[in-house]
């Protein structure tokens, strides 16, 4: 048993933060819909994924610099940054304003050191994974947009709004080198593209609830969050008429990144609601919100399914 405990840690690649990213929007949501005593347990979850993989992260740091370096300049890399936003706005929300400033600190240093080392080796006709530098970038304007209000630094609002800006942009780059045989092929990471624009809309909707900003810029900023969600919406459509068209039923680490878009489409519906006054979003976030939590199950049963099935070789 210790020999497989340790050939999993081994094995454990970078894309495995994807299930922290997964689980704690899922808590966050879950919080949204006044589900508090569920969303506290998957913030338990999250949390200790999170500490998890920091130890992974610091030890391969450490004692594996070589295969630190060759996995920190691929984009899975960042969804240690973005893993990290992730449970600080959920920690934010429990009103823990110190825990989450300490962890929007943390992913604001690892941030530039892996967004430069991905975008430096970027490649034409990537696979989904691509969209993760807009991920992580929003992260951080998720993040610090929900500290601005709550511990009253309007500085952060200001950082909020220029990742936000920044994160967009990305997206663009991301997209034209993004492999659209991905869509019909892909094993699970495709559906970053349509994440990457619901944490953009998720983005929008905190700035737009944040007193920073009024008139024309507040309608703005309305506005870009019901786009951006659209646009999100569209997309995971899309996706999910591909797995239908061709399925892919097999467990794969990267179906944790299916499970984090549509969480986060249902995070931003709900914050997009609360930011325009459009009610008939909450619902629509609520139901979406229930299919994240059907395919988090799934695929945690898959994960356990492939780690108990007997090896060769």
């Amino acid at each position: 048993m210790d020999g497989q405990a340790n050939r999993w840690w081994a094995e454990l690649p970078p894309a495995a933060g994807a299930a922290v990213m997964a689980t704690a929007i899922i808590s966050v949501g879950l919080h949204l819909t006044g589900h508090e005593a569920l969303s506290r347990v998957a913030l338990v979850l999250a949390a200790a994924l999170w500490l998890l993989l920091a130890g992974d992260f610091l030890t391969r740091l450490l004692r594996d610099r070589d295969r630190w370096s060759g996995e920190a300049d691929t984009p899975p890399a960042l969804t240690a940054v973005a893993a990290t936003t992730v449970l600080g706005t959920r920690l934010s929300a429990l009103g823990w304003q110190t825990a989450a400033a300490a962890l929007l600190a943390l992913a604001a240093a690892l941030w530039p050191v892996l967004l430069i080392a991905v975008v430096r080796h970027w490649q034409r006709r990537m696979p989904g994974a691509v969209f993760l530098v807009c991920v992580a970038t929003q992260g951080l304007g998720v993040l610090a947009g929900t500290l601005s209000p709550a511990v009253g630094v309007a500085w952060l609002g200001w950082a909020a709004l220029a990742v936000f800006g920044l994160g967009l942009v990305l997206y663009g780059e991301a997209l034209v080198r993004f492999d659209l045989r991905e869509v019909r092929d892909g094993a699970g990471d495709q559906w970053i593209g349509g994440g990457a624009l619901a944490i953009s809309a998720l983005t929008a909707s905190k700035l737009a609830l944040s007193p920073l900003w009024t008139g024309a810029a507040h309608t703005a900023l309305r506005i870009a969050a019901l786009v951006l969600l659209g646009l999100n919406v569209t997309a995971c459509a899309v996706l999910l008429g591909a797995e239908v068209y061709r399925p892919r039923p097999r467990y794969d680490v990267r179906r944790w990144s299916t499970v984090f878009p549509v969480g986060m489409t249902a995070a931003a519906a709900l914050s997009t609601s609360d930011a325009t006054g459009i009610g008939a979003l909450h619902p629509l976030g609520a139901v979406v919100l229930g299919i994240a939590v059907a395919a988090w199950l799934l695929v945690l049963v898959g994960s356990v399914r492939s780690q108990l099935r007997p090896r060769t070789g």
